[in-house]
């Protein structure tokens, strides 16, 4: 499904979103609180989105991984690095979110926009995250929520449940894609209970900002820098 999409992920997402994609994406970065000198793990990076604002923020990622299941994703995401200068400094690697192929203690940071809702299991992603980082890591993750005003939720649902994916789907050419995106996000945790899973894995500092009026959620977390 995610291949099928890839060719058309990225107009979408600016279609969608109403470009509200890259603000999100800058905050999530910014929340790193980089300082030029750090190595960033990015799961479910699809065409490299955020991983290419970590390694262009001010100041930037020194490098960055981006990992994900999707091949044609990784495909497209690559075509974007060689015209940013990008291809020394950003590597994408097909993999499981559930299983990272990187050493323990390996990563300053790591990210995941708009993925986390697709893993199977997102207890072993945050177990396994914990691993990768280095003490006093930082973990950002950006994912849609519902937003808690009546007039606005309402707003809100109608337009994630008809209007989504009859463009999503117009335009991919791949209708049931952008039916699971609205079925996906309703079957998700509440922010509550993904601030619960990320504290029993261990990570500390852990917060659940609503971005857009709570259409977006930040949660952002930290190993802690003694165990």
């Amino acid at each position: 499904m995610f291949d099928a999409i890839a060719p058309r992920y990225d107009q979408l997402n600016r279609v969608l979103s109403a470009g509200f994609d890259r603000r999100w994406r800058a905050r999530a970065i910014r929340s790193l609180c980089l300082t030029g000198s750090e190595t960033i793990l990015d799961l479910c990076t699809g065409t490299a989105d955020v991983a290419i604002a970590a390694a262009t923020a001010s100041p930037p990622a020194r490098r960055v991984i981006g990992i994900d299941f999707a091949s044609e994703m990784l495909r497209l995401g690559l075509r974007k690095l060689p015209p940013r200068g990008l291809h020394a400094r950003i590597s994408l690697v097909q993999a499981d979110a559930m299983v990272l192929p990187v050493g323990s203690g390996a990563v300053d940071a790591v990210t995941v926009a708009f993925g986390i809702r697709n893993v199977e299991h997102p207890e072993e992603t945050f177990a396994d995250v914990f691993r990768v980082l280095k003490p006093g890591g930082r973990f950002a993750i950006l994912e849609f929520g519902t937003p808690t005003l009546p007039v606005l939720r309402q707003a809100y649902l109608a337009y994630f449940r008809f209007v989504l994916p009859s463009v999503g789907g117009l335009i991919s050419g791949h209708a049931s894609a952008y039916a699971y995106l609205p079925a996906s996000v309703a079957a998700f945790a509440e922010p509550a209970r993904l601030v619960d899973a990320l504290e029993h894995a261990g990570f500390s500092h852990v917060t659940a900002d609503p971005l857009t009026l709570g259409v977006v959620y930040l949660y952002s977390a930290q190993k802690p820098l003694l165990l």
